[in-house]
């Protein structure tokens, strides 16, 4: 590939006439970096040139941390060039690196070039959405299809390859993995290069069936960007193979997801593998913030966001843990890490106290050592989240606090399932969400017995009056009423929209934690409406948006977020959906309160 078809490759380049790109490929000099050689200095003199990776990583270090990695095809240098102010970052040669300069005379003359420009002039949401359309789809949103992101078709050595064979292709076709036709098929990256051939000693005629990933994991091209974000955080990997009709037709990385960007969350994830001390957690709070600022400027709806916060916030947790145990040794009994509320269901956004638990296998023999063991363990734990910017939980609903063996966690959901006075009421609806995040200890049990809710009918009922004391600000005439002028979207609209999912998705014998799933299995089991379910799932997610812009908008100007958001500074269509969100939520209040005859309930 010579430089002028390199570039071509390397958004926002392909944007500009083929004139400009012969132009800025003759100005151009290539340049090499030595492994561990500073390119830029943070703090230091501004950068002089634009650079492009050709070859190799080149690491973003703040205080000596990898905040990034670029790789080739990645602009870096350019915040610096344009602002003429000293770099943010530490710039590494990660490896041995080979890369291209543009002189900052040569740059701005091809900031004449509109479309060239708005790349590097935008905000971090307009770059993110130029470098998606620039892979391929004209994707406006991490909604698209992610086979808009295949660049090129997909490689393969046969079975039988070795290690230097695959390599060989690899180099050749400069790409970071090659797919092992064998059955299932199975896929070789760079890492694996590194970690399981080099670091483990072995030479260039290893079997390439002796190091590859297999199966490897695959996703249909038609899934939307932000889903296959998600999968490869859970899955943690950094490639995927996309499918159409039982066939391979791409694979993209996780740069291809999120690219140019040092706060995404497959750089957050990044960074929570690689840790090996609490200390080097105590940014995971802001870095998060940044991340989900990135993912709602991208186009993605909160209750995604929701999704992705949730997987990072549990690789914090596993990654806590694992350090906990390491100088701890290994737990004395099987044991189960639970997270409950919004983190349970998945709709956390910006981190707000911690909910949590532990529940370890019940046993007579060895009690005394396994309370001691994990009030230990859950002491570190808890005190680690809160050195990550989780705050502790007001009303002592962490770990420290709830660890209990099975058997009494069976008790006391059983206690608040056939007494359901208001206490038990409110500490069901905080715990009935739970959903486990790290230990081996089957929750069965305590799944069965939620699922057996379904048979307490006073049970139920109460859960739906709870979810009625939640009041909707409307006045005469269903006007809106405010508080200063403000108006709180969680206590008037998503509290009562989660009271009465929950209520309903326990009344159909559903295990489904998140409110959205919760609304379907309702409508599935006949507890909830059809209508009534969409309509509400329809206001959820509409009121997250709300609140998330406003909590962003909060963050950025150094106050906390806040649930409230001013009315009038609504548009006039969003304070029109905000009336019929709360009409409609009131009226589903009402009419589930009916079926579920909370007026005969008593005091």
């Amino acid at each position: 590939m010579n430089r002028v078809e390199f570039l071509r490759s390397c958004p926002p380049f392909e944007q500009l006439t083929a004139d400009e790109l012969n132009s800025a490929a003759g100005q151009m000099e290539k340049i090499r970096f030595d492994r561990g050689e500073r390119i830029l200095q943070q703090g230091g003199e501004a950068s002089a040139f634009l650079y492009v990776v050709r070859q190799g990583e080149v690491g973003l270090l703040n205080a000596g941390q990898v905040q990034q990695m670029l790789e080739p095809t990645e602009l870096f240098g350019y915040p610096s060039l344009l602002d003429q102010a000293a770099p943010l970052f530490d710039v590494i040669a990660v490896t041995d690196v080979e890369a291209y300069r543009l002189s900052e005379k040569a740059f701005r003359h091809l900031l004449n070039n509109g479309a060239f420009a708005r790349y590097f002039l935008g905000g971090l949401g307009e770059r993110l959405r130029a470098a998606l359309r620039a892979s391929g789809g004209g994707a406006d949103t991490l909604s698209a299809p992610v086979k808009t992101l295949i660049k090129r078709p997909p490689l393969f050595a046969p079975a039988d390859a070795t290690v230097q064979d695959a390599a060989g292709i690899m180099s050749r076709e400069r790409a970071s993995s090659v797919l092992i036709q064998a059955e299932p098929p199975g896929i070789l990256t760079d890492r694996d290069l590194r970690t399981r051939v080099l670091a483990a000693g072995l030479g260039p005629e290893t079997p390439v069936s002796q190091v590859m990933s297999q199966p490897v994991k695959s996703l249909d091209s038609d899934t939307p960007i932000f889903a296959a974000l998600l999968h490869m955080l859970e899955e943690g990997i950094h490639h995927l193979a996309l499918v159409e009709e039982g066939q391979v037709v791409g694979v993209v990385t996780s740069t291809d997801l999120l690219r140019h960007q040092a706060h995404s969350p497959i750089y957050l994830q990044r960074t929570l593998e690689i840790a090996t001390t609490v200390e080097e957690l105590q940014e995971y709070a802001t870095e998060a913030t940044h991340a989900v600022d990135l993912l709602h400027r991208g186009g993605l709806g909160a209750a995604q966001i929701g999704r992705i916060v949730s997987t990072l916030n549990d690789a914090l947790v596993k990654k806590l843990v694992q350090l906990a145990e390491a100088e701890l040794g290994p737990a004395p009994v099987p044991y189960a890490w639970i997270v409950f509320g919004s983190e349970g269901r998945s709709e956390q956004l910006l981190l707000t106290d911690q909910d949590n638990a532990l529940i370890y296998e019940s046993s007579q023999d060895g009690a005394a050592r396994a309370e001691a063991y994990f009030a230990e363990l859950t002491r570190r734990v808890v005190d680690g989240l809160i050195a990550a910017g989780f705050p502790p939980c007001p009303g002592g609903y962490m770990a420290t606090n709830w660890r209990k063996p099975l058997d009494e966690w069976l008790a006391i959901f059983d206690g608040w399932i056939r007494t359901p006075t208001p206490q038990a009421l409110m500490e069901a609806a905080i715990f009935f969400d739970f959903r486990p995040v790290h230990g081996e200890l089957s929750l069965e049990p305590l799944e069965a017995l939620i699922t057996d809710a379904k048979k307490h009918a006073i049970f139920l009922g109460h859960l739906v009056r709870a979810a009625q004391e939640f009041h909707p600000p409307l006045g005469f005439f269903n006007r809106i009423r405010t508080d200063d002028g403000l108006v709180d979207l969680k206590q008037g609209g998503i509290a009562p929209i989660v009271g009465l999912a929950r209520a309903c998705s326990l009344a159909a014998g559903s295990r489904e934690r998140s409110t959205l799933e919760r609304l379907t299995a309702a409508a599935a089991g006949g507890t909830m409406s059809r209508e009534g379910a969409d309509n509400l799932a329809e206001m959820f997610q509409f009121l997250l948006a709300l609140r998330l812009r406003q909590q962003l908008a909060d963050v950025r100007t150094g106050r906390p977020p806040s649930n409230q958001v001013r009315f009038q500074a609504l548009s006039a269509i969003e304070r029109r959906h905000l009336k019929e969100a709360f009409v409609i939520i009131r009226q589903m209040q009402e009419g589930i309160g009916d079926a579920f005859r909370t007026s005969a309930l008593g005091g």
